[in-house]
């Protein structure tokens, strides 16, 4: 099915998540780069991309994947600022928007799901 075929039947609602996992995954990969090849960030970005994918394809699995990127990025985040929250003002604020994104589409996806089922 093409893309374009695909995204006339969406409606914002059910494309923000997929963008926000595709986003947050290409962005770790990139960042993995300038931060000295850390596992836990390309791992990071792999299955934000997963979720990304099964998300805009309506998997049954996408859903739990969200949930488990859910703690994995609510622990990363938190470890970041508590460990930069006074010495860099940019990734922190960035680790706040990041976490609270999580929170809010991760709690979007399971009610969207729900009322899919």
């Amino acid at each position: 099915m093409a893309l374009a075929s695909k995204l006339h039947g969406q409606n914002l609602g059910s494309i923000a998540p997929v963008a926000f996992y595709g986003v947050a995954g290409i962005v770790f990969l990139i960042l993995l780069a300038f931060s000295g090849f850390p596992p836990h960030a390309a791992l990071m970005g792999i299955t934000s991309i997963v979720a990304a994918y099964g998300l805009f394809t309506n998997r049954k699995w996408a859903r739990w994947l969200v949930v488990v990127l859910f703690f994995v990025s609510t622990t990363f985040a938190l470890y970041t600022l508590y460990y930069v929250l006074a010495t860099d003002a940019i990734t922190s604020a960035g680790m706040i928007v990041y976490a609270v994104l999580t929170w809010v589409f991760t709690v979007y996806v399971l009610k969207l799901r729900k009322t899919e089922a």
